[in-house]
């Protein structure tokens, strides 16, 4: 999203009989509330509902004067909720905006089972896209041209994004935001919602020991350490001893509570410095690298480009902010001690 654009970004979501409130919660809550703490300007968000009277799940209210579904002719962004029944299909007048709105290039955005309605749309075809674990095998086998990845959180498709399930929702927003924004925004919008920050979008839907039987067991102090210490040539071993486990064990651990590897992990807490300080206006790549622990600019690069789109020199054009453009480069090294 420009920055420079004269008009605010447009986010529409679009909901249906039976939508989950939650949802519909977590988009007015990244994209409708007025964020007074972010020096800039924020999304224009408007519900719409191609009925005028719109039942939520289970019936549990009603939602009256919504914009109708032309609301979403002017979106730059189209967020499709859950279908509370993905064996029905979804209304002809919800798939002629989704068409219409793939038609003029918005970006397409779908929360759990609302990837069923892209995917009806015929405009998830070819394209890489999730849906909740428990629908997997139903959305395989009514729509066998998606690319379907069924065990991930959520997926970034370029110009179609699906999230797995409710609270996936959370993470592929915050993830839009950090698109939109960058990162320092991105985590100024997590720390008002005390939630995690970044969730790559990779790991696991489904994770199988969510809460440790022992607190005590908890990787939490573990990662605050590492974190605290990204600029050194920290590597899984190192962790592991930390951690007074071996390798495999500390392995288990990781996808058992975090769903991802340490190595993974580890590789995103360094990008995501690395964009900060990028952010921050650091113009020498080789301190970057060094700072963040992704050691050369080769890496650097590499790594930027491959979680972002963008080279670190594009990054830091896109969202550094006249703040950080005019105060002078401070140094770059995390705290260690």
């Amino acid at each position: 999203m420009s920055q420079e654009s004269s008009q605010p970004h447009r986010v529409v979501m679009l909901v249906e009989d039976g939508s989950n409130p939650f949802e519909m919660g977590v988009a007015t809550e990244l994209f409708g509330l007025r964020r007074p703490e972010i020096d800039r300007r924020w999304y224009d968000f408007t519900l719409c509902a191609a009925t005028p009277s719109t039942r939520m799940h289970a019936g549990m209210f009603t939602l009256t004067d919504v914009p109708g579904p032309a609301a979403a002719d002017r979106a730059d962004t189209l967020i499709v909720p859950n279908r509370p029944d993905p064996y029905v299909p979804p209304a002809p007048a919800v798939l002629d905006v989704v068409r219409r709105a793939a038609g003029r290039g918005a970006r397409l955005v779908s929360f759990c089972t609302g990837a069923f309605t892209l995917a009806a749309a015929g405009v998830l075809d070819g394209r890489r896209a999730t849906t909740h674990w428990r629908w997997t095998e139903l959305f395989a086998g009514r729509h066998p041209r998606v690319l379907l990845r069924p065990d991930v959180l959520f997926v970034d498709d370029g110009d179609v994004l699906t999230a797995a399930g409710s609270a996936a929702a959370l993470d592929l927003g915050l993830h839009l935001i950090r698109r939109d924004h960058g990162a320092e925004v991105a985590n100024a919008v997590s720390r008002r919602l005390v939630f995690a920050a970044h969730r790559d979008g990779g790991q696991r839907q489904f994770v199988p020991q969510p809460v440790p039987a022992v607190p005590d067991t908890s990787l939490a102090p573990l990662l605050d350490w590492a974190t605290a210490r990204l600029d050194r040539p920290l590597g899984v071993t190192d962790l592991a001893a930390r951690a007074a486990v071996s390798p495999a064990t500390l392995h288990r651990r990781f996808r058992a509570e975090l769903g991802t590897t340490p190595l993974a992990w580890l590789t995103g807490q360094r990008v995501a410095l690395a964009c900060r300080l990028l952010e921050a206006g650091e113009q020498r790549l080789d301190t970057v690298a060094h700072a963040s622990g992704l050691g050369s600019t080769t890496n650097l690069r590499t790594l930027i480009r491959r979680h972002t789109g963008l080279t670190p020199d594009a990054y830091r054009r896109r969202f550094t902010t006249t703040e950080h453009r005019n105060a002078p480069v401070r140094s770059a090294t995390p705290h260690t001690r």
